[in-house]
């Protein structure tokens, strides 16, 4: 059994209703468009999707489209690792809540992943921009 990683959940309210906020987030092709921190282009392979990253092209798979708000995705940064980020958007009045939630990886030091919460602060507060125009 592995220990228990530490982990953040970040949550941004988003004036908009949850279908449609979770109509744009769950299209991989929107990605570039309020995920900047991580993505640079996303681009469609017969295996699924690739995204171009500050760190070089990583592998991307979303759970299937559901009506519960589920946005789990998995990202393979090399050939045979596989980094799950839990992800959902719920209803919130008239709004939505998108929540994401972060692991610190093993080899992570408490600076780094500081930085990536940071940065995914930064992406749902662009997604929200985008979002709320």
């Amino acid at each position: 059994m592995s220990a228990l990683r530490k982990s953040k959940t970040l949550s941004i309210s988003i004036d908009r209703p949850a279908d449609r906020v979770y109509d744009f987030v769950s299209n991989p092709q929107n990605l570039p468009k309020w995920a900047t921190a991580f993505v640079r282009s996303v681009r469609k392979t017969g295996g699924g999707w690739v995204v171009e990253t500050p760190d070089g092209p990583v592998g991307i798979r979303f759970v299937p489209q559901n009506e519960l708000g589920v946005l789990d995705h998995s990202v393979n940064p090399t050939p045979g690792v596989e980094i799950v980020n839990p992800m959902r958007v719920v209803p919130n009045g008239a709004g939505s809540e998108v929540m994401f939630t972060l692991f610190q990886l093993p080899e992570m030091s408490d600076q780094k992943f500081a930085e990536d919460a940071g940065m995914v602060e930064r992406d749902l507060r662009t997604l929200k921009s985008v979002l709320e125009g």
